[in-house]
């Protein structure tokens, strides 16, 4: 990316970021296409925020660009005024700058494709409210894929539109204290010292007024508090995990439960991820927090390659999923699946569970966890596998009801079901 002045920053932020989402409309995550060698760390935040805001709301602005195209554009053309049409919406009063530094970022794609830049978004200031009126597909209203809508609608018929607009919101940022340094008090009266605020939520859980980037969060670098959805740390005290017992987290990267489990007992705990790349990230956390586990590379569903032989009196499968329930920090989720997706994912997930039951002890617990709220990879992969497997049985949870727990302002989406085998 040439360099630019300072007062063109926004230019250099529109260009950066309808890069990105052009990658993600080609298949790349949003978290890669902001990661790559031509990301500008003097402009994170800024990118971040048009290209996460672009994907949040992709379905209406998508709907507002095709009434005011009138042929096709290149791709990184097309994203970038996706880009710059958010940035109209939720900033208004910067317009006029946002209008001059668009055209000069869509320069920098396509010279020819200026004036036509400069009249399309000129075009939207002086009828948005109307343009808005003829987008009214769900797709538009919503900012979900149809089939999305569509499950949703038919898994949750009293919450749907709660749960599809708890998804766009922005998330908040929520922290795991290490109750074998502090408690949740000592740590909220820390915050207070240093003028900032949070409120206790749960059992260690302390949600904090305002993000805060990571390296100033009082005492995570000591490991006094971890970064954590609230409804992620349902997880380790559902696990009901006693010191000295042999514990697995089967799919463990980055090690936020692992680093969970191990405040809560003094076990023997090994820490398994099928992807060799991230299995350093494991043990980095566990480091931070003071922890020691096995940690290993290999497939939970194959575990000849990876087990010892022994078993283990506590699993925690944290299956891979579509992620639906976490799309607040993830928007590109939402454009990156497919409905076939799902019941792909629900026959690996089952293959797991049968797996990981041969190598847990008897009388001992196995909890099930993903960060979806499609039923099919929960509720139904589960009790496809009580149906198919003799001397399982599900476990009442008291929270969160009935296993799922549903996203909203707080807290991601996220399934749990405990299953104890007798």
């Amino acid at each position: 990316m040439p360099p630019l002045s300072r007062s063109a920053n926004l230019e250099l932020a529109l260009y950066a970021a309808g890069a990105a989402v052009a990658q993600v409309r080609a298949g790349r995550s949003l978290s890669e296409a902001l990661s790559g060698p031509e990301a500008d760390s003097n402009l994170g935040a800024a990118v971040q925020d048009l290209a996460y805001g672009a994907l949040r709301n992709l379905g209406l602005l998508d709907a507002i660009l095709a009434e005011l195209l009138h042929k096709p554009v290149k791709p990184a053309v097309h994203a970038l005024l996706l880009a710059a049409l958010y940035q109209l919406r939720a900033r208004p009063q910067t317009s006029h700058t946002t209008v001059d530094q668009a055209v000069r970022a869509v320069a920098r794609f396509e010279p020819a494709a200026k004036g036509l830049a400069n009249a399309v978004l000129r075009n939207y200031l002086r009828e948005a409210d109307a343009l808005v009126a003829r987008c009214n597909s769900d797709t538009a209203h919503y900012s979900y894929p149809q089939w999305w809508i569509d499950r949703v609608r038919a898994a949750w018929p009293q919450q749907w539109e709660s749960v599809l607009n708890a998804g766009n919101l922005h998330p908040p940022m929520t922290l795991r204290v290490n109750r074998r340094r502090l408690t949740p008090e000592q740590y909220l009266a820390k915050l207070g010292e240093r003028g900032l605020a949070g409120e206790h939520l749960g059992a260690q859980a302390i949600l904090l007024e305002r993000p805060l980037p990571i390296e100033s969060v009082p005492g995570f670098a000591a490991g006094e508090v971890s970064i954590q959805d609230a409804g992620a740390q349902l997880a380790a005290p559902l696990l009901d995990v006693r010191p000295g017992m042999r514990v697995l987290d089967a799919c463990a990267a980055p090690g936020g439960k692992a680093g969970h489990i191990l405040e809560l007992a003094d076990c023997a705990l090994t820490a398994l991820d099928i992807d060799p790349a991230r299995v350093p990230r494991i043990s980095d956390n566990l480091a931070r927090l003071g922890f020691s586990a096995r940690v290993v590379s290999g497939d939970c569903a194959s575990p000849a390659g990876w087990s010892d032989g022994g078993r283990f009196e506590r699993i925690l499968l944290d299956a891979p999923c579509t992620a639906s329930g976490v799309v607040k920090r993830h928007p590109d989720i939402k454009w990156l699946r497919r409905d076939s997706d799902i019941p792909r994912l629900a026959t690996s997930q089952g293959r797991m569970l049968d797996a990981l039951w041969q190598l847990l002890a008897p009388g001992g617990k196995l909890l099930y966890a993903t960060c979806s709220v499609f039923p099919q990879e929960n509720a139904q992969t589960v009790t496809s596998f009580l149906a198919r497997c003799d001397g399982a049985r599900r476990l009442p949870l008291a929270e969160p009801e009935g296993g799922q727990l549903l996203p909203d302002a707080r807290h991601d989406g996220f399934f749990y079901a405990l299953l104890e085998k007798q």
